[in-house]
């Protein structure tokens, strides 16, 4: 596919809050308790993420409930309220081994650049035709000798065949659009936060996605680190041998426009780094001006001693919930105003070096 004809990557409501934190005061009161610290470090994140499964929300003292991590501390004595985590890293700190899940190296990719390795987890079940075929064309050869030949400012970067000629052996040139799926069957967790793009948000095993529940339809949506396979005006025309990575700010306008294939895992700095090309859309004038792509493999061809064990954190636990409240109403001292509000693309999936036992 000639790269010139790319696309064009061109509150919770506070009432709520307050009445909650009265019932917890005066339910502290009558227990013969003092109530709990109401300052922004020491007050008890309430979790307004609803639980993974389609309908169920969480309010009330469900929330409350749902927000305490699996391992959070007994009060040390009767009539001591216990303090829960309200930063993302004193959730991260107390979360349990059962919080995170590995990365499939069957579904990873490692694109191994001058200054590093970049780091891509594929969705296969949003895109499987076209993670299929970025597998393939990684085994066959395809990425290496590559190039990223566009970055453009608060966008995209975007590599592929500069000249458009190379050959593909095995894999398919091109595969339909996968731009969107039926939304039943998907394990999902929504955000109870509004969104400008669709009528619901959240997440689902560690990707951003958008669900529409009247006419049953989910997708991938374009948060930073997400990796897209670029097309010309056919919808069915992209197929991997062009791929781009979100650096700037959202782009949701590409929602259901453009194939999600996956997220960059480890790496982004190595990305969003690069030197912003000059020329249209961000496109690279010169050959040196491109970065070379030394090799892309599939993490599972990688010798065992080559790989990096890494692990994500799950989007489908009380943790997780925790962990968006504690994005949603930032609590570190520096932040002396919640913003009692986040976006999904707000949201990163941390991810960690497996432990050693």
């Amino acid at each position: 596919m000639n790269v010139k004809h790319s696309p064009t990557l061109s509150n919770p409501r506070l009432s709520c809050l307050i009445a909650l934190a009265m019932i917890g005061a005066q339910a502290a009161s009558a227990a013969g308790a003092s109530p709990a610290p109401t300052s922004l470090a020491a007050s008890q994140p309430m979790a307004r993420v609803r639980a993974a499964t389609p309908d169920r929300r969480l309010d009330g003292s469900a929330h409350l409930a749902a927000a305490q991590p699996a391992n959070a501390a007994a009060p040390a004595a009767a009539g001591e309220s216990a303090r829960r985590p309200t930063t993302t890293a004193e959730v991260i700190s107390s979360s349990t081994a059962g919080d995170w899940r590995p990365l499939d190296p069957q579904n990873t990719l490692y694109m191994e650049l001058p200054a590093g390795r970049v780091i891509i987890e594929l969705n296969t079940e949003f895109a499987p035709h076209h993670a299929a075929n970025i597998i393939a064309l990684a085994r066959e050869g395809y990425y290496n000798g590559t190039a990223i030949v566009r970055s453009q400012d608060n966008y995209v970067i975007q590599w592929a065949d500069p000249d458009g000629k190379k050959p593909i052996k095995n894999a398919q040139k091109t595969v339909p659009a996968e731009f969107e799926r039926a939304a039943r069957g998907i394990a999902f967790t929504p955000l109870v936060d509004p969104d400008t793009y669709a009528p619901e948000v959240g997440f689902t095993d560690g990707f951003p996605m958008a669900r529409d529940p009247k006419f049953g339809r989910a997708w991938l949506v374009h948060c930073y680190g997400m990796v897209g396979a670029g097309r010309d005006n056919d919808v069915d025309s992209g197929g991997g041998t062009e791929l781009y990575v979100v650096t700037g700010q959202a782009p949701r306008h590409l929602d259901r426009n453009v194939t999600l294939v996956g997220r960059v895992i480890q790496g982004m700095e190595l990305l969003s780094a690069l030197p912003r090309g000059t020329g249209a859309l961000g496109f690279y004038e010169k050959p040196e001006q491109r970065v070379p792509i030394k090799s892309m493999r599939v993490a599972a061809d990688v010798p065992a001693s080559q790989r990096a064990e890494l692990e994500v954190l799950r989007t489908d636990t009380p943790t997780f919930t925790a962990y968006v409240e504690a994005r949603r109403n930032r609590r570190e001292e520096w932040f002396k105003v919640p913003a009692g509000h986040v976006d999904v693309c707000n949201v990163p999936i941390p991810v960690r070096p497996k432990p050693s036992h």
